[in-house]
């Protein structure tokens, strides 16, 4: 088991050094922050009014300083006069500790105090929509496998692959104007007044989130199950009296969720991927909507934060589900 922990986390290391160093490369090579913060004044050659070759003029956005001026002051709080590397270090180290700088588009404004305020409602949702998937796959799985190849069995097959053939955003729009805008049933944006007016505002995006994710891991424990159910044990339980709940419940569903469990992680991409839709669609203030928003003003501090934070999550998650893997099989814990 200490090996299999100190495996993971070397993987999980180097994905988020890799993930990390990527993102930063590409928000520094494929625009130009400097442009971003200060806008047209970035293109100034401020070298040639050093030469004098061009004349130094006070800046329109600051009449004590001159334009030159503005852009030394810019590039040396973002260390844009550094090499690309020596700047991902840095930036690294600062990261580490929670300092993911300062936002372009919203001056002075520390990043981490805008993740801080949109981490919440994301995990919620999340959280809420995991609930809603396991709610429903456990339950339909194991009925599904209890009526294996009958009528039951057939139309849940059929809604299971319908479920996972809806579009996040499709299924998103549909659920908001019948039941929020139409009806009026539940609200149509996200309201934290209470925890109750939480709860019912977070539930349409959380079921449009959830659903695919259920007919998912309801596949997997219905097929699991059915195969576990054939096994010489069952036979064996089966020929001492016991009851098909009872065998179930406490011999076949344990063994038969070690693929869902595995599946756990990887879906987590997944459910991330449709928040970035999802939180847009019901207008939830989450780090989805928030990088959607970043990515459009090119605001990469808020950009590298979100895909650090998510990357982060993804990983640490997928580091909980093969730990949780190794504890529930034995053969790997005995390894």
């Amino acid at each position: 088991m200490r090996t299999l922990i100190l495996s993971r986390l070397s993987q999980l290391v180097l994905v988020l050094l890799a993930v990390t160093f990527l993102s930063f490369s590409a928000m520094n090579v494929l625009g130009d922050p400097l442009f971003n913060i200060i806008g047209p004044l970035a293109e100034l050659d401020c070298d040639a009014v050093a030469r004098g070759e061009i004349g130094s003029t006070s800046s329109s956005l600051d009449a004590t300083r001159t334009d030159c001026e503005i852009v030394a002051e810019v590039k040396a709080e973002f260390r844009l006069d550094e090499p690309l590397l020596k700047r991902y270090v840095l930036w690294l180290g600062d990261s580490v500790r929670g300092d993911f700088g300062t936002s372009f588009a919203s001056e002075g404004v520390p990043v981490s105090e805008i993740l801080k305020n949109k981490l919440p409602a994301s995990i919620k949702l999340m959280i809420y929509a995991e609930v809603i998937a396991l709610s429903l796959a456990i339950p339909l799985g194991v009925y599904g496998a209890y009526r294996a190849n009958r009528r039951a069995d057939r139309v849940l097959s059929v809604v299971s692959f319908g479920a996972l053939a809806i579009p996040n955003f499709a299924l998103g729009v549909v659920l908001l104007y019948v039941f929020a805008l139409k009806t009026g049933v539940f609200p149509s944006s996200y309201d934290k007044s209470s925890v109750w007016s939480e709860v019912k505002s977070l539930f349409l995006p959380a079921f449009t989130l959830g659903s695919g994710l259920a007919a998912g891991y309801q596949r997997l424990l219905r097929t699991d199950l059915v195969t576990t159910l054939q096994e010489d044990f069952v036979h064996m339980a089966r020929a001492k009296g016991m009851t098909d709940r009872h065998i179930m419940f406490r011999h076949a569903l344990r063994p038969s969720l070690f693929s869902v469990i595995t599946v756990f992680g990887v879906q987590t991409g997944a459910l991330i991927g449709g928040s970035l839709v999802v939180e847009q669609i019901f207008l939830i203030p989450g780090v989805g909507r928030e990088l959607v928003t970043a990515v459009v003003r090119d605001d990469f501090p808020v950009v590298l934060a979100g895909v650090t934070v998510i990357a982060t999550a993804f990983v640490v998650i997928n580091f909980a589900v093969d730990l949780l893997y190794g504890w529930l099989d034995p053969r790997v814990r005995a390894q």
